[in-house]
């Protein structure tokens, strides 16, 4: 059963009740936020260099038209092929298509969230081909039967000793807690496959118009051996993924690094302009660029453009106190997180329960404080809430909730009374100044935590009586 059949609140309810994925959750985010903290820090002046990168972005989608059209037109001239595909459908025929043409039978992947979108795998695993993932989280989740539950650390999710017990099954390695072995046992395995493979997939992180390339940055070097060793080499970007020229690429591999896993750079920065030429050693024979839509340029003529900025350094999701306590499956579509809850939404409307995925934010600013390009979080996320509520999407009782509110808030002898009622009602519900049950439906709120008990005076009766004192 794929995570977006199960309703969205079942879901955040199954993941605050699995220790291993809190134990999990808690290593890693808290790993990758010092990481961040102290790249940042070594940053003579970040916020300058956010500012640069920002406008960088805004630039690039500001004439994105011209930007791809300038890409495509340069890895042509160099024995490139490029499909434009407007939707995962025409991506993955594409692929499909051309797997069948090459007589491709073995494909190996490098991550791809643009791959995930699309539901690759599943379209080339129904047309008998066998399809491997490389890239060490992704291959976990491969083995597991599972999808990333992150951007950039697909196995987030996992601890070390459920990895081990993956291996153990799949792998046939000797029961280790040792993460060398257990690397050494994965790279075993895969190494052939490398070999064997008549096609590689990647990702994208970046095109680079004016030098008509792509740029793939990764840490293990599976996704060089996968744009290399295969025969034929195929990338899907998203078509907002673009940058002009190197000189901006500098800027955001800077931010990009330094905000995902608090490196100054990663540790391979691959930049692809086509096939191997004849007086190279190495490379694919052919190179196809697919440049995937999928309802990007609507987003980009409507309010939610500066979400099509982001980057995928995954910052966002690791400072958000939301995705610290449910992960990322919790979200049910492939992108998690602050930014997934606004792109899911805009690239996958048709998914279950999406609306709610905007109120998965407690609206604290951390995502956007975080964000290399300071895409304003928050902000998206709110007109998401307004916009779900002018489509009828809210529950029954949210209505009579808010009138309650705004007569509360707009009369003050009515604000008072409440006011003195919630004190009363919550000392007599509460115990040491907390309350552990609620009626619903603030049951919601007491299901995963103690609620504040009133305190028995207001501000302003406290403030009238030091007054008073004073005087």
């Amino acid at each position: 059963m794929t995570t977006h059949t199960i309703a969205f609140f079942d879901r955040v309810e199954s993941a605050l009740h699995d220790d291993s994925l809190q134990t999990a959750l808690g290593r890693a985010t808290t790993r990758f936020i010092g990481n961040r903290a102290s790249a940042v820090a070594a940053v003579n002046d970040f916020e300058a260099l956010r500012d640069r990168a920002r406008a960088i972005r805004a630039g690039a989608l500001a004439r994105l038209d011209e930007l791809l059209a300038r890409l495509a037109d340069m890895i042509e001239r160099r024995g490139g092929h490029v499909c434009w595909a407007e939707d995962g459908a025409a991506a993955r025929q594409y692929i499909i298509d051309l797997t069948q043409q090459r007589g491709v039978h073995t494909i190996v992947k490098s991550k791809s969230m643009a791959s995930e979108e699309i539901h690759l795998n599943e379209a080339l695993e129904h047309a008998g081909l066998d399809v491997i993932e490389t890239d060490l989280g992704e291959y976990i989740i491969q083995l597991a039967g599972e999808t990333p539950s992150h951007i950039i650390a697909p196995a987030i999710h996992k601890t070390r000793e459920q990895v081990r017990d993956l291996f153990v099954e799949h792998l046939g390695m000797t029961p280790t807690d040792d993460i060398p072995t257990m690397t050494r046992t994965a790279r075993t395995a895969l190494r052939q496959r490398f070999l064997q493979a008549d096609m590689g997939i990647s990702g994208v992180n970046f095109g680079v118009a004016n030098e008509g390339a792509i740029v793939i940055v990764e840490n293990e070097g599976n996704a060089r051996l996968t744009t290399t060793a295969p025969r034929i080499h195929v990338a899907i970007m998203g078509i907002e993924r673009i940058c002009e020229n190197l000189d901006d690429l500098g800027v955001l591999l800077q931010v990009l690094a330094r905000s995902a896993t608090g490196q100054r750079l990663s540790v391979y920065t691959s930049v692809i302009s086509g096939p191997r030429r004849p007086h190279e050693p190495d490379g694919p024979d052919e190179f196809h660029l697919v440049l995937l839509d999928n309802r990007r340029s609507d987003i980009i003529g409507g309010g939610y453009a500066e979400a099509l900025m982001c980057i995928r350094c995954g910052a966002c999701l690791n400072a958000c106190p939301v995705y610290q306590s449910i992960g990322g499956h919790a979200y049910g579509g492939v992108y998690s997180g602050p930014i997934g809850a606004i792109l899911t939404p805009l690239l996958q409307p048709e998914l279950p329960d999406v609306h709610k995925l905007p109120h998965a934010s407690s609206l604290c600013g951390a995502c956007e404080w975080a964000c290399p390009v300071k895409i304003a979080i928050p902000d998206l996320l709110l007109r998401l809430r307004a916009d779900a509520v002018k489509n009828g999407k809210y529950e029954p009782y949210e209505p009579l909730a808010m009138f309650g509110w705004r007569q509360a808030m707009t009369n003050p002898a009515l604000y008072g009374m409440g006011g003195k009622l919630a004190s009363l009602g919550t000392r007599m519900l509460g115990r040491d100044g907390r309350v552990g049950w609620l009626p619903p439906p603030l049951d919601q709120w007491t299901k995963q935590r103690d609620f504040p008990a009133f305190a028995p005076k207001t501000f302003t009766e406290l403030w009238e009586e030091r007054k008073r004192a004073g005087s």
